[in-house]
């Protein structure tokens, strides 16, 4: 048998589960356990002390007159009903034939010689039945005269309640929907006792009690205005001054949480919005729930249906016809249920408790399809707080809300909080400030390639305020930097000229976009999409360099997302890091000022090139990486044009480059990374050229040509096929860097080195055997690479060459160490007087 300890544990819920659980749901556990007690009660009588007595019906009818008001007899039956008789007398007048122990041959001389027996009697009238036999017929007719209700209303209840009892609860057990319930319980303890939650309600308050002291202040400043009605004040000049004071827009700086708090509200946000995402994407428990409770109402229905059908046939009195005549010589009988009154009684106590039940399922239902339960909306939290963007929540995340409003509706308040991205911003600002202090921010300050101060800031939630004060920063680099708002306190940085916005849709207010219109030159964005570029962007009237790199494809976008370029009046260098397969027409804007031109197109094939001619003022044009095979035309129509760089394109042949005759002020030309085969003779036409780079390309030969160029300091012609240089080099005499690294060089002319000018030679990795000594007229060298040839020595007369130093000098190790001691003395003694 099981105890009621025992089966009570099967309606307790984890302890933390009630908060999930409603006041109907707590009643009826309630109910259910005196239900329970009700069933165990019932069913422990009917085990100790249920009992049958049961008499042969011919001699009770004989007493039905004069024994109606007696009690019913109960207990052992030979006992009870001796005590009751008056007088002892045969029973056998009144009786059929007898069996066994009663035949005829007991004589009167056996009957006096045989031990004195008690027989029963009834209404003073013996019977022919003993103990045994009265036991036996109790026994039969128990089986066989009491209905089955009456033997077995205890154990139906008890599963009937057990049943109920799981029903009840299931939806804390099952898998599938337990364990949400139990993530949801968590995360919402875990909320409502945050620090983080206490600090942002109370911050909430602070704030309404400030915007109403503020419109307070403002109220009594216009009332106290003199004016000629007044008798408030005396005279003008006693009256206060009359001031507006604005309102109060920020928030009041909420104390420091600790470490610990802060990453524990932080870790909240990011547990709440993953559940958020999990529950709403479906409606499990809502219907699990409706489903138990709909189980429940039925399983009332059953219960009241057939109970009210049985609970006449626990009655007190009943007729047993047991076919056993010819044990007893009785074949009907009179039975009492000793028990009938105390099992009817809880019978109708648990009638009443199972119709409370069914009244409360039926109020449960109605409460679930009342309204949708499936939506929860905020907006009284939002009214009442200043975290305006809470959002509304649905399906099982709704419906668990609703469930904890029943219980106590401040729980879903404080939950709301996280909820909130604006509260979350608000608590990434305080943990960020706390951290970055403006010591830790100085550390990471350091000096870039053109010796101006550089702070950059990667993958953090925000901008430290420590930041701002930094007045002597020149360059801010963000990046990865999701929420960038730019106070009015960036004002203070008088420094600030350079500012990198990589994949940060930065933010702005109208104090610090003044300052940065009128004091940023030069601005870096890196974007995913055009839409991230702020637009802000296009109304800085004192930017000089743009740089702009992301998807710009016009193909992807309809229209080209870049707005406005007529704003920015001083721009003078636009660099697009994109996909473009047209230049956006927008650049055209720009045509009156703008000198520098940089498309890096990322292996996208740029078509339309004609709107190149409307730069007419445009001074430098790259065009990287646009699949171009022919250099194009409209470049022969920018005379202004002095550097054009065509790195990594598709080019092979270069006859158009005769045109380049047009543009006389053309000094630097970069035709690099392509696959050029042959330089045509016409390269003579370009008189200003000063810069040529063709590395990378198939060149095989040089042209005889290439060396009428008599300006020109810087020849790249590396990673080629080039097998000798011609010795016409010597007419380059204005040469000051020469490179030919990774070609196929097998002896040097000895007019290279007639070349005086030069300062850097790279002749590495070649197939050289041997350096004439006239290396060493070149005085002005510093810098010789040597490395990756088939020498076996360096010739002495390097030492000549007074600018050269070790470390400038790219040869291995064991030629080095074949020089004379004296050069080798040189040559390490130039170095460390550098370094001094």
């Amino acid at each position: 048998m099981f105890t009621l300890t025992e089966l009570a544990t099967l309606s307790e819920s984890q302890p933390t589960h009630r908060i999930l659980k409603p006041w109907w749901d707590v009643l009826m556990d309630y109910l259910v356990v005196i239900m329970m007690m009700v069933s165990l009660l019932s069913a422990t009588l009917l085990i100790s002390k249920d009992k049958v007595v049961c008499l042969p019906c011919d001699h009770v009818q004989g007493l039905n007159s004069t024994s109606k008001s007696h009690a019913p007899v109960t207990g052992s039956l030979p006992h009870k009903m001796e005590s009751s008789t008056q007088s002892p007398q045969n029973v056998n007048q009144g009786g059929s034939t007898s069996s066994g122990t009663h035949s005829k041959s007991t004589g009167p001389k056996e009957t006096r010689s045989a031990p004195p027996t008690r027989q029963p009697k009834v209404g003073g009238r013996k019977t022919n039945l003993d103990f045994q036999q009265y036991v036996y017929i109790s026994q039969v007719c128990y089986q066989k005269a009491l209905p089955w209700y009456s033997k077995y209303f205890p154990y139906v209840a008890l599963v009937h309640t057990i049943i109920l009892m799981v029903s009840g609860n299931f939806w804390f057990k099952f898998p599938k929907t337990s364990s949400k319930v139990e993530h949801f319980v968590s995360i919402l303890g875990k909320c409502f006792e945050s620090p983080w939650t206490t600090k942002a309600v109370s911050e909430t308050a602070n704030e309404d009690s400030e915007n109403s002291q503020n419109r307070t202040k403002m109220f009594k400043s216009v009332t106290l205005e003199p004016n000629e009605n007044s008798d408030t004040c005396s005279s003008l000049t006693s009256c206060p001054e009359v001031t507006f004071e604005p309102p109060v827009t920020g928030s009041p700086s909420m104390n420091i949480l600790d470490k610990q708090d802060g990453e524990q509200a932080k870790a909240l946000f990011e547990k709440v919005r993953t559940f958020r995402a999990h529950t709403e994407d479906g409606d499990l428990i809502y219907k699990f729930y409706v489903g138990q409770t709909a189980v429940k109402a039925l399983k009332f229905i059953i219960i009241l249906s057939y109970t009210f059908t049985f609970v006449n046939s626990i009655t007190f009195e009943h007729i047993c016809k047991p076919k056993i005549k010819n044990v007893t010589g009785y074949s009907v009988f009179f039975c009492t249920h000793s028990m009938a009154y105390m099992l009817r009684k809880l019978l109708i106590s648990y009638i009443i408790l199972i119709a409370l039940y069914g009244l409360v399922c039926l109020y449960t239902l109605f409460w679930l399809f009342r309204g949708s339960l499936k939506e929860y909306s905020f907006e009284k939290v939002r009214e009442e707080s200043n975290f305006s963007d809470i959002p509304d929540v649905k399906n099982d995340f709704a419906f668990l809300l609703h469930m904890v409003d029943q219980y106590d509706q401040l729980y879903s308040k404080r939950f709301a909080i996280f909820l909130s991205e604006g509260c979350e911003s608000k608590l990434l600002e305080m943990n960020l400030n706390h951290e970055w202090t403006y010591e830790k921010l100085r550390q990471h300050v350091s000096k870039n390639i053109q010796g101006k101060l550089e702070l950059q800031l990667f993958m953090l939630s925000g901008i430290p305020k420590a930041v701002f004060d930094m007045t002597d920063l020149e360059v801010l680099k963000l990046e990865l930097i999701p929420d960038v708002r730019l106070p009015a306190k960036i004002s203070q940085m008088v420094a600030l000229r350079e500012l990198y916005l990589y994949h940060c849709p930065a933010k702005v207010d109208q104090i610090a976009f003044n300052f940065l219109r009128d004091h940023l030159h030069i601005l870096h964005v890196k974007f995913t999409d055009i839409g991230e570029i702020p637009l802000w962007v296009y109304s800085l009237k004192n930017l000089v360099e743009l740089h702009l790199s992301g998807n710009l494809n016009s193909e992807t976008n309809k229209a080209i997302g870049l707005e406005s370029l007529k704003e920015l009046r001083h721009l003078k260098i636009l660099i697009l890091k994109s996909n473009l397969s047209k230049i956006p027409s927008n650049v055209m804007e720009l045509a009156t000022h703008l000198s520098k031109l940089v498309i890096q197109n990322d292996g996208t094939k740029l078509l339309v090139l004609n709107n190149l001619k409307k730069l007419a003022n445009l001074s430098e044009l790259e065009l990287q990486n646009c699949e171009l095979e022919r250099i194009p035309h409209a470049i022969f129509s920018l005379t202004n044009l002095q550097k054009l760089d065509m790195k990594s394109n598709n080019i092979q042949t270069i006859e158009e480059i005769i045109s380049f005759q047009h543009l006389k002020r053309l000094s630097c030309l970069k035709l690099w990374h392509n696959s050029i085969l042959a330089i045509p003779t016409t390269i003579s036409l370009i008189k200003n050229l000063e810069q040529l780079f063709l590395s990378n390309n198939k060149l095989e030969s040089l042209p005889n040509a290439l060396f009428t160029l008599r300006k020109l300091r810087h020849l790249d012609l590396s990673h080629n096929l080039l097998t000798a240089v011609p010795p016409d080099i010597h007419l380059l005499q204005n040469l000051q860097h020469f490179f030919i690294t990774k070609n196929k060089v097998e002896t040097l002319s000895v007019q290279l080195f007639q070349c005086l000018k030069l300062k850097t030679l790279h002749l590495g990795q070649n197939c050289i055997t041997y350096i004439p000594p006239e290396i060493g007229q070149l005085v002005q060298l510093n810098y010789l690479e040597l490395r990756g040839n088939h020498l076996e020595r360096i010739p002495p007369e390097i030492g000549y060459c007074v600018l050269l130093k070790k470390t400038n000098l790219i040869v291995e190790d064991l030629l080095f160490d074949r020089l004379p001691i004296e050069v080798k003395d040189n040559l390490m003694e130039q170095d460390f007087t550098s370094v001094v």
